[in-house]
């Protein structure tokens, strides 16, 4: 009996969810601040990959339909990105700013 792609898919997608709910709650509070960096860097390779699906064009030139789904989810794959990228080192910033210390 073959198992259906999107179940199958459906199933891996579930699984990754429990997986980083519990990698994520695991971790240690002092590790949050680095933990905020490196989320910031993939965020920072992901707006990459959308700004090359923002410059998509056809073999011939043309604008097709699929080429304009490509330029517009990649057009709101980078502003999505680019607001998770400021907010980031927004969060960051603050994270920082709790360890120094208070002069009186």
């Amino acid at each position: 009996m073959d198992v259906d792609p999107t179940v199958f898919r459906l199933a891996i997608f579930v699984l990754a969810i429990f997986v980083g709910y519990y990698v994520v709650w695991s971790v240690t509070p002092a590790l949050h601040t680095p933990l905020m960096a490196v989320t910031n860097a993939i965020s920072s390779v992901i707006i990459v990959g959308a700004l090359l699906a923002a410059a998509a064009s056809g073999s011939d030139g043309q604008l097709t339909g699929n080429i304009l789904i490509s330029k517009g989810a990649g057009a709101v794959a980078a502003a999505l990105a680019a607001v998770n990228i400021f907010g980031g080192f927004l969060v960051t910033q603050r994270m920082l700013a709790m360890y120094k210390k208070k002069s009186k």
